[in-house]
């Protein structure tokens, strides 16, 4: 079963923009939960131009009473004081990414160059604090070995260049998803769990769910968007049965 984890960092972006309470982050929360959301995802980056760590602790509070059935994300770059918010609230997961100066999205996973000692570290703490963790990596063979050596449990493939190969045609599309489903199953054949994310929508979804061993996606911008015409709780229903329909195929 593939399940949905809704990022609701564009919420805050919002409310942010104004500045006050509106639109409020938890009551976006809640109408993913009343749809069926399974996961929430946030994003509190270090400049906290959207989620920020009140936001953080205070969905803690909401998915509290919901452990067990509602599983609370938290990404984030592996800096000092964002490890230790997520020790505090202790989510079900915490998903390593890297961050580069400047940039308005996430536009790489971990190169396997990078250096390992003060990552390991910060795995290792949110393992001990029994936090499952996630390394953001592209659908490439040397990250995702270098994630199961580090000791993450999962690893996200980001799926931006699967979303633009759709973009250009089914051809392109299946060529692009070739190439996940090959990565899924080293990741697989190495112990790692498989979440994906960035760029997914309702329609790239169609293809993108049929990924061997698929834990579970990732989704923000495009739910978020798709929620403006239709509303929110109609948004997460309408990318469950997208999923729901890959579970009964």
């Amino acid at each position: 079963m593939v399940r949905l984890s809704v990022n609701v960092n564009k919420v805050a972006t919002v409310r942010n923009a104004r500045g006050g309470g509106v639109p409020s982050v938890l009551e976006a929360v809640g109408a993913c939960l009343d749809a069926g959301a399974p996961g929430i995802t946030v994003h509190p980056r270090a400049d906290a131009r959207h989620i920020t760590a009140a936001d953080v602790r205070d969905i803690a509070r909401v998915l509290a009473p919901l452990k067990g059935r509602v599983e609370y994300n938290i990404e984030g770059d592996p800096r000092p004081d964002l490890l230790d918010l997520v020790r505090e609230v202790s989510p079900d997961q915490c998903t390593l990414v890297p961050v580069r100066a400047g940039e308005i999205t996430s536009q790489a996973g971990w190169s396997a160059e990078t250096p390992r000692a003060a990552l390991a570290r910060g795995i290792d703490a949110l393992k001990a604090a029994r936090i499952r963790v996630s390394l953001f990596v592209d659908a490439e063979d040397a990250p995702i070995r270098w994630a199961a050596d580090l000791g993450a449990n999962r690893v996200e493939l980001y799926t931006e260049p699967f979303a633009r190969a759709f973009e250009r045609g089914r051809g392109e599309a299946d060529r692009s998803f070739a190439t996940y489903a090959r990565a899924a199953e080293l990741a697989h054949s190495l112990g790692l769990g498989i979440n994906a994310g960035h760029d997914l929508d309702l329609d790239n979804l169609v293809v993108f769910r049929r990924l061997p061993h698929l834990d579970e996606v990732s989704i923000g911008h495009a739910l978020i968007s798709r929620a403006l015409f239709v509303g929110l709780s109609q948004s997460v229903r309408e990318y469950l049965d997208a999923l729901a329909d890959q579970r009964a195929g």
